[in-house]
């Protein structure tokens, strides 16, 4: 009997496990071209928020939405009455502290002559009579005494100028701060552009910037020059740098591309709550600014602020790379064993995405580093099977860039060389070095899955 049964696996009786359909394509030379998808809005690259500096009623509204304004040009007026009587206060308490400051310089040149032309000369006459002992010392102690004071009285007389030319100069501070307020009533264009947002009405009152938070009155644009704002996830943005072409996508002009080039990366990301998670589970995304090739003319502008758009970033180009489809590459552990193989309902989920064509996102998502520490600590390695007549080798490969299909094959592979492509089921799990196969093709292979 175990003659019987070794002669029976000799033959292929029984024992033996049966061949394993697959297909498989060759390694050949192409140009890839590494891209990153993301999506956002369009927006102009200059725009400025205008708010009054001062609170009032709006009197006068020389614009409507959509109007081209240039800069300098009044825009809108705010009641100055209040502004403009504050002023005339103004201007009356310069010209009090001017009369102020006039009559203590008079008062100081009174001093100065009193000095000058009486008290000196007495107090000299004095003293040269009482050196003579001709004068008593009470006589000259009095002249003395009335001397010093008087210029006491020019030293004070002195400080009151200068205290005078104070008031002067803080009263015309407040004149020159109220007349600015004034102008600050006629609201300005400052900048050439379009306004493309009116918040506010004729009558309306606003809320002036000096006291608070103002209310926003108007917003003004240069459409000439727009960008397209998108996010980018942090597995992305470290492979976009300035000055990338950009391939942009407006949905309001299907089948249409423009062109675009990266000209703004942020530095600091913005975290916001993937949808059905009640904010429990972040995405990390970065902004890309990305300027519109091109003048967008009016008067019927081609882009408008707040339109969608989808940005295809192109990052890296390899032309002639040896290259393979992405669902060819999978991990295996430092043994040579599928990675995570251990799990029935992720290998239930490869079979329907094999049965329905799909597997192309699968293999994106096992093909990241060429090692990776593996769940159990060992090394995980990209791998491919090459076809060696009816069985296969696994192979160790170094991988570069990828597209959307294929992925660049930098080192394990030569032009020619036949490799497992599908079903990404058997590539990812069930082959093994030496495993028998049968090749035929994916139309034939996923057919006999229906």
């Amino acid at each position: 009997m175990a003659v019987l049964a070794a002669v029976g696996r000799r033959q292929g009786w029984w024992g033996q496990t049966p061949p394993l359909e697959v297909a498989v394509e060759k390694v050949m030379v192409r140009s890839l071209v590494e891209t990153v998808l993301a999506s956002g809005k369009i927006q102009p690259i200059t725009e400025v928020k205008i708010s009054s500096e001062v609170s009032g009623e709006i009197v006068v509204l020389n614009i409507k939405e959509g109007d081209a304004v240039r800069k300098g040009q009044l825009l809108a007026k705010i009641n100055p009455e209040m502004m403009a009587a504050a002023l005339d206060r103004n201007e009356a308490a310069v010209n009090n502290a001017k009369s102020g400051l006039a009559s203590a310089k008079v008062r100081l040149r009174q001093l100065q002559n009193i000095l000058r032309i009486t008290v000196e000369p007495a107090y000299k006459r004095t003293a040269k009579l009482y050196e003579d002992k001709v004068a008593t010392q009470a006589e000259w102690e009095a002249a003395r005494s009335q001397y010093e004071s008087a210029q006491q009285d020019i030293e004070s007389a002195q400080q009151t100028v200068e205290g005078a030319e104070f008031m002067v100069q803080s009263a015309q501070a407040s004149q020159k701060e109220m007349r600015e307020q004034l102008a600050r009533t006629n609201i300005l264009s400052p900048m050439d552009g379009i306004v493309t947002k009116l918040s506010v009405e004729l009558g309306e009152r606003v809320v002036g910037t000096i006291q608070m938070a103002g209310t926003e009155m108007i917003r003004i644009a240069d459409l000439t020059r727009m960008e397209v704002r998108v996010d980018v996830s942090e597995s992305d943005v470290v492979r976009v740098k300035n000055g990338d072409s950009v391939k942009v996508e407006v949905d309001a002009y299907p089948g249409r591309t423009f062109g675009g080039v990266v000209r703004e990366i942020a530095n600091s990301s913005s975290a916001s709550a993937l949808p059905g998670t009640g904010g429990a589970d972040q995405v990390t995304n970065f902004m890309v600014k990305i300027s519109m090739l091109g003048d967008n003319q009016g008067p019927n502008f081609l882009f408008r602020p707040g339109m969608s758009a989808s940005a295809e970033i192109t990052t890296r180009r390899v032309a002639g790379a040896l290259s393979l489809p992405i669902n060819a590459v999978t991990l295996r552990d430092s043994e040579g064993q599928p990675v995570g193989s251990g799990s029935d309902s992720g290998t239930e989920n490869a079979e329907e995405r094999d049965s329905e064509g799909n597997a192309q996102g699968n293999a994106q998502g096992q093909v990241g580093d060429n090692e990776s520490v593996g769940s159990t600590g060992g090394i995980d390695r990209e791998v491919v099977f090459v076809r060696q007549g009816d069985t296969v080798e696994q192979r160790t490969v170094v991988t570069g860039i990828q597209d959307d299909r294929y992925i660049q094959i930098v080192n394990g592979l030569k032009a020619g060389e036949e490799v497992v492509v599908a079903p990404y089921s058997a590539i990812s799990r069930d082959l093994t070095k030496g495993r028998k196969i049968k090749v035929v093709s994916q139309d034939q292979l996923f057919q006999s899955k229906d």
